[in-house]
């Protein structure tokens, strides 16, 4: 396990296992964790304070970059819709973050004399195979 902070995110990257399209990563958001709404617990006992709980279950958030792809590519891409696969965001220290989930969205930019197209995409993790 790494003792240190990342010092820069140049190099994440995303690896979708089952869909063989290659996205190239200009910005790169991994999954993010959340605890959920908390569980009320107040009830007429309490005489000062609102009381609560936290929830059992975790749920990890949508994985969102932006990339470069080849056009060529769409057939594979819309292959990759909503087929639950290993995802894996690899950063520059070598670690890794490795789950299920699907490419739920792939929004290319309006494509511009003099810029290098480029999508959204956005990940979402089932936890689940």
């Amino acid at each position: 396990m790494s003792t240190h902070p990342l010092r820069d995110g140049h190099s994440t990257t995303i690896s979708l296992t089952g869909a063989g399209v290659t996205f190239w990563e200009k910005t790169v958001q991994p999954p993010g964790l959340e605890g959920g709404e908390p569980i009320d617990t107040t009830n007429m006992r309490n005489t000062a304070w609102r009381t609560s709980a936290p929830r059992r279950l975790k749920t990890a958030t949508p994985c969102e970059a932006t990339v470069s792809y080849d056009p060529t590519s769409y057939n594979s891409i819309l292959s990759a819709i909503n087929d639950n696969q290993e995802i894996t965001v690899t950063f520059p220290d070598g670690g890794t973050i490795t789950f299920y989930g699907f490419l739920k969205t792939f929004t290319p930019e309006a494509l511009q004399e003099g810029q290098e197209p480029s999508a959204r995409i956005t990940i979402i993790p089932t936890n689940t195979n």
